[in-house]
């Protein structure tokens, strides 16, 4: 798969790349070349199914990183294509039209983590949190606490226990 990558990186700037094992690749792409890579890979490569489109909240970086997953079939090899955004104002072109099922991956990803893909059907209509109006749940500066306290009445006779101790005390008696 080392190949593939050495022919992409001579037409598009590719960043590092990681081999996890023998059939799965890891590359970083910069923004502006994902969809012309993906395209590649799809149809001079044979890599034909989307797996997944996932996000990664680097709240201390400032970025977000998408990683796309892409299946060969006839070879079972995986390449992921990693990219990085920025978080403020955080957009990335769609694929939708490369892969229809990546409509949903973007909707999801737009509605949990604020990502936008302009373009993308519905990307704006809420997909599972109808009539949140909160920051986007997945960022890791939302603060879950502070709006379950916030939104939720405390049930009386409900008792919290520190994990360790708790499994010290009643699992593990003797030690």
């Amino acid at each position: 798969m080392k190949d593939i990558y050495q022919q992409l990186k001579a037409q598009y700037q590719l960043g590092e790349f990681t081999e996890q094992k023998a059939s799965l690749l890891f590359i970083d792409v910069d923004k502006a070349y994902l969809v012309d890579v993906i395209n590649q890979l799809k149809l001079q490569y044979g890599f034909t199914h989307l797996v997944l489109l996932t996000a990664v909240d680097w709240l201390e970086e400032g970025l977000f990183q998408l990683t796309y997953l892409v299946h060969n079939r006839a070879k079972a090899q995986d390449i992921g294509l990693r990219v990085k955004l920025p978080r403020d104002n955080a957009s990335m072109t769609t694929i939708h039209h490369i892969w229809p099922t990546a409509e949903t991956y973007q909707r999801e990803l737009k509605e949990m983590f604020g990502i936008d893909f302009p373009g993308s059907p519905r990307v704006d209509d809420d997909f599972i949190l109808e009539g949140w109006d909160d920051i986007p749940p997945y960022r890791r500066d939302f603060d879950t606490l502070a709006y379950a306290q916030a939104n939720y009445a405390e049930r009386p006779g409900r008792e919290t226990h520190d994990p360790e101790q708790h499994m010290k005390q009643h699992m593990y008696p003797d030690k």
